[in-house]
């Protein structure tokens, strides 16, 4: 456990990692210089950059709560331990895909999508590990197009899943408290 907890600080360090609203640990690495306008959007709350990238990082048991964005977000594993991605499309369909080293972990991908407008949240499959991830957004990301879910609500409306959303759950105040964010 202690090489794990100097791999993460080396990771917050080196690459200016900041705790993030959902749960871990983010950078912005990349945001397009080119923009895109929302389809049916006014052009001054439409326009965005064509696509964002970030380093994530889940360690020390935390996880990414369920959010959900505007935009599809596509995840790459770096580094650490695999990692369980859970999303909720619109007809409440649940899956779970893991995200890891998939020569070294069977059942691992390198690369999953969560589709816009999917509700998802993220843990490491063993709590104890951590695990560094890179997330690319296009459109590219905005906080006022990011929404933490109100796990009671959430488990109101999928009640077949109210166990697996209770697990990454965060209250309604600290949802309306990040979207003041932006």
């Amino acid at each position: 456990m202690a090489a794990a907890n100097t791999a993460v600080e080396e990771l917050i360090r080196r690459f200016g990692l900041e705790p993030h609203p959902e749960g871990g640990y983010y950078s912005e690495t990349y945001r397009a210089d080119k923009f895109v306008r929302r389809d049916g959007a006014a052009a001054a709350e439409g326009t965005r950059a064509a696509s964002t990238a970030i380093y994530f990082l889940l360690a020390e048991g935390a996880y990414s709560a369920w959010h959900r964005i505007r935009s599809d977000e596509l995840w790459h594993f770096y580094a650490g331990s695999p990692i369980e991605i859970h999303s909720i499309d619109e007809l409440g369909v649940l899956s779970t895909r893991k995200l890891g080293h998939a020569l070294d972990h069977p059942g691992t991908v390198f690369q999953a999508v969560v589709p816009a407008g999917h509700w998802f949240a993220a843990r490491c499959c063993d709590p104890s590990t951590y695990a560094l991830v890179g997330c690319t957004v296009a459109p590219g990301f905005e906080f006022s197009e990011f929404e933490i879910a109100d796990a009671n609500a959430l488990a109101e409306k999928y009640p077949l899943h109210r166990s697996i959303i209770e697990l990454f759950g965060k209250p309604a105040s600290v949802a309306s408290a990040v979207a003041k964010k932006d």
